[in-house]
């Protein structure tokens, strides 16, 4: 990749074929930049030491919280979940994310599902 060039996030979620399966395309300091698909429901999880945010690209995202609380996000539009908080990610129809994570932010917190990607996996075509 040349140094002096912009990532592109369409072409990135291009890249990206199943869905709940972040790709790493970038890192701020110990801040992994990631890219995702989803569709349907993640699992309720908390992220005990990490603060996750959730940028939506396309689609409607809504992120079911406690107390019957939500936060429904459309393009453009961003939410910080604070360290701790459960949360469960849900898209009607398909949503294309960013997502802003410490490196060591597990994907889905405190649970492992069949849905829980290692972190390896996600960097694995980071360049």
């Amino acid at each position: 990749m040349n140094a002096l060039s912009g990532i592109d996030v369409a072409a990135e979620l291009r890249q990206v074929h199943a869905h709940w399966t972040p790709r790493v395309v970038g890192r701020v300091n110990d801040q992994y930049i990631k890219v995702a698909k989803l569709l349907g429901e993640l699992v309720w999880h908390a992220h005990e030491a990490e603060d996750e945010m959730f940028l939506v690209v396309s689609g409607r995202l809504r992120i079911q919280l406690p107390d019957e609380q939500e936060v429904v996000l459309a393009p453009g539009q961003f939410y910080v979940v604070p360290r701790g908080v459960q949360h469960n990610p849900v898209a009607e129809e398909e949503v294309e994310i960013v997502l802003i994570e410490t490196v060591t932010t597990a994907h889905t917190g405190d649970v492992v599902s069949e849905r829980t990607v290692a972190i390896e996996d996600q960097v694995r075509d980071f360049r």
